[in-house]
């Protein structure tokens, strides 16, 4: 009676954490086989897998895994790249980030409430010392430090380029140069490399390669994609591998990955989240209603980086997705590439979400996305379309015949519907205008 009752609560715990099966972890070795799962097994369909791969081929994609419960369902590299090449992340690895920040303060080198000035030393920004001293490494990792992201280079780091705008917490702006500098409170605070840090509390643990460089005034990690997806499968597991706890702090886990403050609904602490009731973007400071990738599950989160860089996680269905390769169409952060690959990989699986016809023979694509001026249509049918741009709230703007670009240049900032005409359907494709 007592195994049954422990059976019982064993699966209701599952179904709770939204998995079907209790999670899959490769060994820590890379030499030994990482386990795999046929999409025929999981009753995907494999006419829209063929459909997934086109597409990302056409995205100029170099990597892309799906992880179901752990173990490899979809895997393939383009061109030359392979398994074991080495590509970077982008600001998808600011997730490495704030998983370390988490890290440090367990360890009690720091508190997230503690001023940036403390590790930073004062006149790190160009603010009066009032101001500077109301930022905290908290500040840092939900993008609200008040500082100006509109300098010619959002990415300096120098005292100069780190200009009051507003009151640390009263605004919401995607601002690189106050997030890289929280690789300096990480090494201040503790004493140690930043890559010393990560091999011994994320790399060891759970047999990701890889590691972190300067470009610019950034720093960028880089690692195959296999190590990108060791670590969206951490995430998934609420950061603990295989039965080992890597970050005990369960109220930052949790902070991490919803909604941290109240400008933006859709970030958590450098993660992006699916599933809110509103949005933000980088550079339009407006906020949108709706779900940030509405082809997604709604509890999905993403690290997500330029020219789409994506480790993506869904809880409830079990998927860990990576993608990484060049888009230069899709800016610092590839939100919409984001929903575009979640909406063929549902197609794959089988299932629909519901607002786009996914099924459609006709392949179509936008670029550039977020645009400025000019809209481009392509498609794999060499054709003009006729159709109209709308807003978010349904109400057509313009109207276009027999074009394959559209002139945007007299639309405000903010986010629209591009609604084609093709054949005897309608598609409605949402695009950013900058």
């Amino acid at each position: 009676m007592k195994r049954l009752v422990f059976v019982i609560l064993f699966l209701c715990i599952k179904c709770i954490n939204g998995y079907s099966q209790p999670l899959y972890f490769p060994p820590t070795n890379n030499n030994l086989p990482w386990d795999t799962i046929s999409p025929i097994t999981l009753n995907w369909c494999p006419d829209k897998i063929d459909s997934l791969y086109s597409y990302l081929s056409d995205q100029d994609t170099k990597g892309f895994i799906v992880l179901k419960d752990g173990k490899i369902v979809l895997e393939k590299y383009f061109g030359t790249f392979t398994k074991d090449s080495l590509w970077y992340w982008a600001s998808a690895g600011k997730t490495l980030t704030a998983f370390l920040v988490g890290k440090a303060q367990e360890e009690n080198y720091l508190s997230i409430t503690d001023t940036t000035s403390d590790y930073l030393g004062l006149g790190w920004t160009n603010c009066p010392l009032v101001k500077e001293r109301k930022i905290t490494i908290q500040n840092q990792l939900t993008m609200t430090t008040g500082l100006d992201d509109l300098v010619p280079d959002d990415n300096c780091t120098i005292d100069t380029c780190l200009n009051y705008i507003a009151d640390a917490g009263t605004r919401w702006a995607y601002h690189n140069a106050p997030y890289t500098l929280l690789e300096a409170v990480i090494t201040n605070a503790t004493n140690l490399s930043i890559n010393n840090y990560t091999q011994a509390k994320l790399k060891s643990p759970t047999g990701m390669d890889g590691l972190w460089f300067t470009s610019g005034y950034n720093n960028v990690y880089a690692s195959t994609a296999r190590s990108m997806a060791r670590f969206g499968l951490l995430a998934q597991n609420d950061f603990i591998w295989n039965g080992d706890t890597l970050l005990n702090d369960t109220a930052y886990r949790h902070q991490m990955v919803n909604t941290s403050q109240s400008l933006n609904q859709s970030y958590g602490y450098l993660w992006w989240l699916n599933g809110k009731s509103s949005f933000m973007v980088p550079t339009i400071p407006f906020t949108f209603p709706g779900s940030i990738c509405p082809h997604a599950p709604n509890d999905m989160f993403s690290g997500i980086g330029k020219n789409g860089q994506i480790v993506s996680i869904s809880k409830s269905k079990g998927i860990v997705l990576v993608r990484m390769g060049n888009n230069p169409n899709t800016g610092d952060v590839s939100i919409v590439l984001v929903d575009s690959i979640w909406s063929k990989l549902t197609a794959a699986m089988c299932l629909s979400t519901g607002i786009e016809d996914v099924n459609s023979s006709t392949a179509i694509s936008i670029y550039p996305n977020p645009a400025n001026e000019i809209l481009y249509i392509r498609s794999n049918e060499n054709i003009r379309y006729s159709g109209s741009v709308s807003s978010y709230d349904g109400k057509d703007i313009l109207n276009f015949e027999g074009a394959t670009s559209i002139d945007i240049s007299s639309l405000s900032k903010g986010i629209y519907f591009l609604r084609i005409q093709i054949k005897n359907e309608s598609r409605a494709i949402r695009f950013i205008k900058q």
